[in-house]
């Protein structure tokens, strides 16, 4: 059976509480989030970083944490270790990152000693629940792998599939997406997007559809793919975006936040344990709504 955005959020309001430490959540968009998951049942949150950071920002807030665990660790990197520390050690099920560069927490993460690697490529995965789409949109990779190869970016379409088939997804449809729809040897983004489609073609890549290269308008326009004379299963019918590398994921991923509002959600996938990753900038909504995504993965078995 597929589950919709606001129908995993409300599964995870169900189910039993998980704990989650949250490495520096010096604004109030962090520590908003924080609240609201747990009013609603969803974690049990421990704050981790400089407790007057954490304290003021509740109180611009207007937010009460007098009922919330806060551990008091003034320095980044060392207040990142114990987040996954407590983690690595089961005194909580998963992490989030507060207000800190993407690049101290996953360094944590990925400290031997705690072992939260796996044989997986790491990856980012967002949900998005545009009003101008008929479903649920994933894409990928907005925030971890910078210029991934053609092995890497097969290992983030599988790591999204894996991601669609939770949802109820029997077969995911993805497309690889480029700046055209054709393959030009000048360039690589194309010609590794019509790899990623042959590697689906022969198995390699497994359980999903892939279609590649698509440009994005005739990835999740069927009338655009229509005009353009693509006939394929993907073309107007994407589940994921795959995008072929940070820079226009990122981007991507901002333009979709914005026009979105509340509506999306983000996590990094492939390890241990997931990690609620979110822009910065985005509200204490799209955090929340992060938090229960990865809850949800982690019931699922991710």
């Amino acid at each position: 059976m597929k589950i919709d955005f606001y129908e995993m959020i409300e599964k995870t309001k169900k189910s039993p509480i998980k704990r989650m430490t949250i490495a520096c959540p010096h604004q109030e968009s962090a520590v908003l989030s924080a609240r609201m998951a747990k009013d609603d049942g969803i974690v049990e949150p421990i704050l981790i970083g400089d407790a007057d950071k954490i304290k003021k920002n509740a109180e611009d807030a207007g937010v009460d944490i007098s009922d919330i665990e806060v551990i008091d660790i003034k320095d980044d990197e060392k207040a990142s270790d114990k987040t996954v520390e407590l983690v690595a050690n089961g005194q909580a099920d998963f992490l989030m990152k507060g207000l800190i560069d993407t690049s101290i927490i996953l360094k944590a993460y990925l400290k031997p000693e705690y072992k939260m690697k796996t044989d997986k490529l790491m990856s980012h995965v967002a949900l998005f629940n545009p009003g101008s789409y008929y479903k649920m949109l994933i894409v990928t990779d907005a925030s971890m792998n910078i210029a991934p190869n053609l092995d890497q970016k097969r290992q983030i379409v599988q790591n999204a599939i894996d991601v669609a088939k939770k949802f109820g997804i029997e077969q995911p449809k993805v497309a690889a997406v480029a700046a055209i729809e054709k393959v030009n040897p000048k360039m690589i983004e194309t010609v590794e997007a019509r790899e990623l489609q042959l590697m689906s073609e022969k198995g390699i890549i497994k359980d999903g559809i892939v279609a590649g290269p698509l440009a994005l308008d005739n990835a999740i326009f069927e009338k655009a793919a229509k005009i353009k004379n693509i006939e394929h299963p993907v073309a107007g019918h994407a589940d994921i975006i795959m995008l072929p590398n940070i820079q226009i994921g990122n981007i991507l991923y901002k333009a979709f936040a914005f026009c979105a509002n509340d509506k999306h959600a983000g996590v990094i996938v492939g390890g241990k344990k997931p990690i609620v990753l979110t822009s910065r900038s985005d509200d204490e909504h799209s955090k929340y709504n992060s938090i229960a995504f990865a809850k949800f993965l982690l019931e699922k078995g991710e």
